[in-house]
């Protein structure tokens, strides 16, 4: 115990022997045996690290590699994520002529802007680790089309993915023929996870909107609980360019007589989302008021929470995730469970603590502050919005102690790059800009020029290949030796982190 495992470095972390003097101090009511026990076990569960991300690689099989390049392609000729026809009737006509899939099964329906993907892979592990088969539908990728659609906590495999592509291809064909509009890439991929559950069979679906909530492809659900993380401006161009507007459209994913789980929300949001409520007769638990984050402390590879539910407090929940804004969504996830198994409605006690430590120790969030390499740490995070970048800038520093700090950034160029600059500035010493392989990626050179505006000339360095990007980040980071602290932070876009975790190794 006197030794932290290899993936961690002893200048980026706490030193744990004085986390469990620490520990042991506080337990001066108890046998000072026993508190030395327990010491000891947090101290080891909080060594522990983040679990393995489940990010899987291509099929080994060359024939099965093969027919899934040709699903992806396929998919590939249909409309792409960011062109949409704001409506459902496209995907209400699918599940009609499938038997409505989405019908077998309850459902957790969560919107917002930011916390989307990681609240929904903790709300599947604490599902899980109450005997629950899950089904989780959760947008981008971050390497492998077949993340987006998971079974008991992973993946399908490549296997079920064609053979789910190729069961619904029939359906797809003959709605079609019958719309104005070809079914969307999103709208067949949604089809493909309500079917997937129903064939397994999945006891409750988690469901991440696409974008918006009221026309989005997966609103063909009735959520049995709808949560909303925190609102914020992106996606104003189809959105609205108002907070109150946004939540508009997101509350379009509160049904009737649903639990309504809200984290903290802009006021005007917070408004709109419960006049929403107010309508359908749903009911409110929220953040800060029903439930909340009571304290949280920094451990190794992640941090130590005491979480207030619906149905009472959660003491010492081992986290393996960075940052103030994943306590918040750990609380949220907390909730909406407790909201789907009734607690503080329908029964009185909180769920088992023993199971609830269990399911967040398990809990990984891929390319969300994730370490994929040391000497210097490399880490990544699909931040893609300002909100994101703060939240990400403000985790990185309470994290990771770096001297120096260099950041590694493709965006988006329908995205407000100027603003997840700016939150970045104070913690990037220097800023590699590049950009990744979609067609969405703005231009590195007018990245750069927007970067130098915002960091001054002399820190910024353009390197358009993203592997060209990533040697000369890693180059700066080692400058000052190889004990000096150095490390590199990879943003901007879940494309951009996908390719660098590829181009690292991973997957």
């Amino acid at each position: 115990m006197s030794e932290l495992p290899p993936d961690h470095d002893a200048d980026d972390q706490p030193d744990p022997r004085t986390a469990f003097d620490e520990i042991i101090a506080e337990e001066t009511t108890r046998d000072p045996d026993l508190a030395v026990i327990e010491a000891g076990s947090r101290t080891l569960r909080t060594q522990g690290g983040p679990p393995e991300a489940d990010i899987p690689a291509r099929p080994a099989d060359p024939e099965v590699d093969k027919a899934l390049r040709e699903v992806e392609a396929e998919l590939a000729t249909r409309w792409g994520e960011t062109k949409l026809e704001p409506s459902v009737s496209r995907i209400a006509a699918l599940m009609d002529v499938l038997g409505e899939p989405q019908r077998s099964y309850p459902s957790i329906h969560i919107t917002g802007t930011n916390g989307k993907t990681s609240t929904a892979r903790m709300i599947e592990a604490l599902l899980n680790a109450f005997e629950l088969r899950t089904g989780r539908y959760t947008s981008p990728h971050v390497q492998s089309i077949t993340e987006r659609i998971s079974l008991d906590g992973a993946p399908i495999s490549a296997e079920r993915f064609i053979e789910t592509y190729r069961d619904i291809k029939p359906y797809v064909e003959m709605v079609d023929a019958s719309q104005d509009y070809r079914l969307s890439f999103f709208e067949v991929l949604t089809a493909m996870a309500y079917a997937a559950f129903a064939d397994a069979p999945a006891d409750v679906a988690v469901v991440e909107v696409g974008m918006g909530g009221s026309w989005d492809a997966t609103n063909v659900i009735d959520g049995d609980v709808a949560v909303v993380t925190p609102i914020d401006l992106d996606h104003t161009d189809r959105l609205g360019t108002t907070h109150a507007e946004i939540a508009t459209e997101k509350a379009g994913i509160v049904k009737q007589g649903a639990t309504v789980i809200l984290a903290q929300q802009p006021v005007e949001a917070a408004q709109v989302l419960l006049k929403k409520a107010v309508e359908v007769d749903a009911t409110v638990a929220r953040e800060g008021l029903e439930f909340g984050v009571v304290d949280r402390q920094v451990a190794v590879g992640g941090q130590l929470l005491t979480l207030r539910g619906l149905g009472g407090e959660y003491r010492e929940v081992y986290l393996p995730l960075h940052g103030a804004h994943q306590a918040h969504n750990a609380a949220v996830a907390l909730a909406a469970v407790e909201a789907f198994f009734g607690v503080g409605a329908q029964r009185p006690d909180p769920l088992d603590l023993d199971t609830v430590r269990k399911a967040f120790a398990a809990v990984a969030s891929p390319g969300r502050l994730e370490v994929v390499r040391r000497s210097p740490t490399v880490v990544l995070d699909a931040a893609h919005n300002p909100a994101g970048a703060r939240a990400a800038a403000e985790a990185i520093g309470e994290a990771f102690q770096f001297s120096r700090l260099i950041g590694v950034v493709g965006a988006s160029g329908d995205k407000n790059v100027r603003e997840l600059l700016e939150a970045f500035e104070p913690v990037f010493a220097e800023v590699v800009v590049t950009q990744n392989s979609s067609h969405r990626a703005m231009d590195a050179d007018e990245l750069a020029g927007i970067a130098v505006e915002v960091f001054g000339e002399e820190r910024v360095q353009v390197e358009p290949r993203l592997p060209d990007a990533l040697e000369a980040a890693i180059t700066l980071a080692e400058e000052e030796g190889e004990f000096a602290g150095g490390g590199v932070l990879v943003t901007g876009s879940v494309i951009t982190v996908g390719e660098a975790r590829l181009l690292l190794g991973k997957g």
